[in-house]
């Protein structure tokens, strides 16, 4: 049954990380002007394309809406909040699936931090941040499923498959959606898909919901199991906000995350400027990452449920972080060892969710754990708004007749390891004066 209610989930979220990064490799189609590329060119320009990616987040951030969505999951439960969250991202996915279908004209309308855009970006963007709170919603509430049905099993090595499987749906979207936009009529094709994907994963969640329910009715369903959280009260968020613990974790996550996915979002030019890989093959080795966890964060995590260590975990992680930008941020230029640092950087990639997610619910009781997990996602996504800027600023300045001086960026990114380190140092030393069981096995002994 767990593992039935995992692969349900997972699946969900795969095609929730499909339908977020389907238009990204679409952007040559977005941008064209209109009639041509075969007719599909929609005419969004530059600052019009970046708004729509941005608009993903505005209202998660601003609105906190995402905060709201973790205290939801925790009063009314896993079942009312998964029917919630699914449906919003299936009904994201067709205001913006109406949108690259219609041809709306030279209307312009103003939207937030965009000024006036053309009316077909405003559209597709509201549909893109309905459906972004949708899917951050759906995460947090996938996390509590896991830790619902795993703890005492196989909690982290869960997490870790559930993350492999999202891990795909962005690879498929990268790999397949420009082709199949080309192949069947444009934009359009490859977004409808992935609205009728999500479609599937909000059905597939009301068969959750009534394998749930079936259980939770059972003799055998603990009182702490129930897809309602009777205990939960808004006194206890003090509970919350006052644990060190959970600060460290939250803390940790923001400086490892802002040390990995603004990072990749600069290193292939790295690749080229420093390291003098043809522009045609410098892609190919950040992608070593993303491949890389999708084996190897199960593998930690199920070392993790079996001998514990999970504090360790995350210090050896947040050194294998620190020592690759160190590297990066040196003058050797030597491609081999820029290929080695990838490498590494996969290593601490899997070392560090694996074992940070599968921490919380040892540190904040079952009640109050969506909204932790909305506070950490909420502020993670607050660093990885805000870190690309700055790097942005910073290449801007320490760029030469066109060349890029990349040693104070990676030495940022180096610090944010080493901030990590100071961090898992110190959860470790609250682990052993808590009692959390960090360091324990998460498959109970019998």
């Amino acid at each position: 049954m767990r593992w039935t209610a995992l692969i349900i989930v997972s699946v969900t979220m795969m095609f929730g990380y499909f339908f977020t990064d389907v238009m990204s490799p679409l952007e040559p189609l977005l941008t064209a002007a209109k009639g041509t590329e075969g007719g599909m060119g929609l005419g969004w320009n530059s600052s019009e394309y970046g708004w729509f990616s941005g608009a993903y987040g505005l209202m998660n951030v601003y609105l906190l809406l995402l905060f709201f969505g973790g205290i939801i999951l925790d009063k009314f439960g896993i079942r009312f909040t998964g029917i919630l969250s699914t449906a919003m991202m299936f009904c994201g996915a067709l205001i913006k699936y109406w949108a690259v279908s219609c041809d709306l004209g030279d209307a312009t309308i103003w939207v937030p931090f965009g000024g006036d855009v053309q009316a077909q970006v405003a559209y597709a963007g509201l549909g893109f941040a309905i459906y972004g709170v949708g899917a951050e919603i759906t995460g947090i509430t996938a996390s509590k499923v896991i830790v619902k049905w795993f703890t005492g099993h196989e909690l982290a090595m869960a997490m870790g498959l559930q993350v492999a499987l999202a891990r795909i749906g962005t690879a498929i979207a990268l790999a397949a959606s420009l082709p199949i936009a080309k192949a069947l009529g444009g934009v359009k094709a490859s977004v409808g898909l992935g609205a009728a994907c999500l479609c599937i994963g909000m059905l597939s969640f009301i068969v959750y919901n009534v394998m749930d329910k079936k259980e939770d009715m059972s003799a055998s369903a603990s009182p702490e199991a129930n897809g309602k959280d009777e205990g939960f009260r808004f006194s206890d968020l003090s509970m919350l906000f006052t644990n060190r613990g959970f600060w460290y974790v939250t803390l940790l996550c923001l400086m490892f995350y802002a040390g990995v996915f603004p990072f990749l979002k600069f290193a292939t030019k790295l690749m080229v400027f420093k390291y003098n890989v043809n522009p045609e093959l410098a892609g190919l080795i950040p992608a070593m990452l993303p491949f890389g966890t999708i084996f190897l964060t199960p593998f930690f995590g199920n070392i993790y449920d079996r001998k514990g260590h999970g504090a360790t975990l995350m210090i050896i992680g947040s050194v294998l972080l620190t020592m690759v930008h160190f590297t990066f941020a040196i003058p050797a230029n030597n491609v081999v060892l820029a290929i080695g640092a990838m490498v590494v950087l996969g290593i601490a990639f899997g070392l560090v969710p694996s074992a940070m997610w599968p921490s919380v619910p040892k540190i904040i009781p079952m009640r109050l754990l969506g909204t932790a997990y909305a506070v950490i996602f909420y502020i993670q996504n607050i660093g990885l708004a805000m870190v690309p800027m700055w790097i942005g600023s910073v290449n801007e300045k320490n760029t030469i007749d066109g060349f890029i001086d990349y040693t104070e960026s990676m030495t940022i990114f180096a610090a944010f390891g080493a901030v990590a380190i100071v961090i898992s140092i110190l959860l470790l030393i609250e682990d052993k004066k808590k009692g959390y069981g960090l360091e324990k096995a998460n498959i109970s002994k019998k």
